[in-house]
């Protein structure tokens, strides 16, 4: 059925409106961070709800460059299902990524629902307090905390069900932009687990902190701990935590992939490239293919997500 299409001039009002007052149901959203078209169903309609003067913006540039974001330096916008969303890749490498630091202040039920997303890669790391969320296949609803990852295979079905208070996440995708589409029929949970299937050619991963085995990288001084991510994406990216646990040497950065994002989680090092740029918990940064740069000057408190998404 051809939509309807309605422009508004604030969605989340609009969709209030029509959810709440009219009882429709949100079949899609687009995108997820800053929520721009959604639609909807009902009363055998379907709407397009898109917020005024919505269009896609400007292409970023074909060879991005390094991007540094500090915890001081933005403010979090309103994304889906009540989610607080912090760019921390605002020139998106062309389209190709995106990683957000996300929060919800307030703990208890999140009035999310059943849905998967048009996704190549994602992945999420649980950085203050706990989610509860469940997986299709996967069994009963998974508790994630500080330290924890879940990977997000392309359209697996979840739901978000409940946090903790000053619950927050960094959650790495590509593309940048994408749907989230909404499975109305589908409970969760599955009657069936299958924790060997594929989505995508991904299999989902939940790597808790817990018990997590450490092991020496070849920098002096620095343990890592692998997520699983290389594995259950066949080589697609990769994620680990990085550690220090004694005087360390420098961390080389350079890679020939897409991106190479790191989030520091603890301590203080200083990224040396073209330029210094000192770095401390809470910030990120995200490093082109081709970048020679280096981290060094590493606290012993130091602490890091480091991930790298390849080409495919």
């Amino acid at each position: 059925m051809t939509p309807v299409v309605l422009t508004c001039e604030r969605l989340a009002t609009a969709l209030d409106f029509y959810t709440e007052s009219l009882d429709f149901r949100i079949d899609s959203i687009f995108p997820a961070d800053a929520p721009r078209r959604a639609t909807l169903s009902g009363y055998g309609l379907t709407l397009q709800l898109r917020q005024a003067h919505d269009s896609d913006p400007t292409a970023p540039p074909e060879r991005p460059g390094l991007v540094v974001t500090r915890l001081d330096e933005g403010g979090f916008g309103a994304g889906r299902a009540g989610m607080q969303y912090r760019d921390l890749v605002p020139d998106r490498f062309g389209g190709q990524v995106i990683a957000s630091h996300i929060r919800i202040p307030g703990g208890g039920p999140v009035p999310d629902y059943v849905h998967h997303h048009d996704v190549r890669f994602q992945m999420i790391f649980c950085i203050n307090g706990w989610v509860r969320v469940v997986y299709e296949d996967q069994g009963e609803p998974m508790r994630m905390q500080a330290g924890d990852c879940f990977l997000q295979p392309p359209h697996i079905r979840h739901r978000v069900l409940e946090c903790s208070d000053a619950m927050e996440v960094i959650e790495i995708a590509s593309p940048a932009e994408h749907e989230t589409a909404v499975d109305h029929d589908m409970q969760l949970p599955t009657a069936e687990a299958d924790a060997s299937r594929e989505f995508g050619g991904q299999q989902f991963v939940f790597s808790q902190a817990s018990g997590a085995n450490w092991l020496r990288s070849d920098v002096p001084g620095i343990d890592y701990r692998n997520l699983g991510i290389a594995a259950a994406t066949k080589g697609l990216a990769s994620a680990v935590i990085l550690r220090s646990h004694s005087p360390c040497g420098d961390i080389p950065l350079r890679h020939d992939g897409v991106f190479r994002f790191l989030y520091l989680l603890t301590g203080t090092a200083t990224l040396e490239g073209a330029d210094a740029k000192p770095m401390a918990a809470g910030t990120a940064c995200a490093i082109p293919g081709g970048l020679e740069c280096v981290l060094q000057g590493i606290s012993a408190d130091f602490e890091c997500l480091d991930v790298l998404l390849r080409r495919g």
